[in-house]
């Protein structure tokens, strides 16, 4: 159940990073739809459509954004990224996409997609997380994508939701990290929320409420047999990528103290430099991967009131409380105490 990776002129040097076709293949029909000729604009991108018809094929993400960007000159339409969300299929997203169709509720829905997503990109990370009385899903490029293919995934989740929930759901508020559109009447239209644009994040605030509430369709017995399948891609898929292997070390040792390069370096069986290296050839350090592992743990940590923010500053290495505030607020612009009460600056949002 290996992916397939498509043939191309040449790898993706600067990230390494790769997506499923079956976004691809989305982008394709969304033109098509729009009266352009994808089958041109493919060829144009550099990639063969032929190539995209294995369902586990991936490809270069920088290709992928090679298509985006003539996508978006060939439509000129600022919305044409959430309108590409329409053209995902049930099954463009292996079992990732049938688990979370058979979740019980949204909150599981959401927590498979922040730890499957991996199985459609891993230029995308996920942030999933009850804040006071509302769950915030945070969408977070690894690498630079633009505008287009973040409104794609925003309005995929959406319509997910939607799926699952009702055709009229809509979150409290959608926040952009990217400017506010020229024409902003599609973004109004086709998201039906209160919108923010040139927000810190970009990410989905929705209501405690409809995020627990039990699901009609929810069948546990399908989901774990999915859940099951897209660990074993997962497995096979992640198994020789050394951001990955350093999280998972990270993981596991920051409570015994912040670890060095060379200590994670010899855990993991290589020199300092090999490790270096490895890390430079995907576009991070390991201070970047030491950072994202803490922030991600942090959230996870003060979730949870089992932990006293003492607690969570131990749990992630820090050698004194004032450095995890400091890092906590570099992060969030609050402090953890604030930021477990739930406080949230107020902000203007565009309906």
């Amino acid at each position: 159940m290996g992916a397939k990776a498509v043939q191309t002129p040449a790898a993706d040097s600067s990230s390494g990073k790769t997506t499923l076709c079956t976004w691809v293949k989305a982008i394709c029909r969304a033109l098509d739809a729009a009266g352009c000729d994808s089958e041109a604009l493919l060829a144009e991108a550099g990639l063969d459509r032929k190539s995209l018809d294995c369902p586990t094929a991936r490809c270069p993400v920088t290709y992928s954004l090679r298509l985006w960007k003539i996508a978006l000159a060939a439509t000129g339409d600022p919305a044409f990224g959430l309108k590409v969300a329409s053209y995902i299929r049930p099954t463009s997203f292996h079992a990732m996409s049938y688990g979370m169709s058979a979740s019980s509720t949204l909150k599981e829905a959401f927590e498979r997609a922040q730890r499957y997503c991996h199985i459609v990109s891993d230029a995308v990370d996920y942030q999933f997380y009850l804040r006071g009385s509302e769950y915030h899903f945070i969408i977070s490029p690894t690498t630079d994508l633009g505008d287009a293919p973040i409104d794609a995934v925003v309005g995929l989740y959406l319509r997910m939701c939607r799926s699952l929930i009702g055709r009229e759901y809509s979150p409290l508020r959608i926040e952009f990290r990217r400017s506010q559109p020229a024409k902003l009447d599609d973004f109004v239209n086709l998201l039906r929320a209160p919108l923010m644009f040139d927000a810190a994040q970009t990410r989905l605030v929705f209501d405690r409420e409809s995020v627990e509430r039990r699901l009609d369709g929810g069948n546990p017995e399908l989901a774990r047999h999915n859940d099951a399948i897209a660990l074993q891609y997962l497995s096979q898929l992640e198994r020789d990528n050394i951001v990955v292997r350093v999280r998972e070390v990270l993981t596991q040792r920051l409570a015994h103290g912040e670890p060095s390069q060379e200590d994670i370096a010899e855990l993991l069986n290589v020199s300092a430099r090999t490790l270096q290296r490895k890390l430079g050839e995907c576009g991070t350090t390991y201070m970047e991967i030491l950072d994202e592992t803490r922030h991600a743990l942090a959230l996870a940590y003060l979730s949870a009131p089992r932990h006293s923010v003492s607690e969570v500053t131990y749990l992630l290495g820090f050698s004194a409380g004032s450095c995890f505030t400091r890092a906590f607020r570099r992060w969030t612009g609050q402090s953890p105490s604030d930021w477990r009460a739930g406080i949230v600056p107020s902000t203007e949002t565009l309906a």
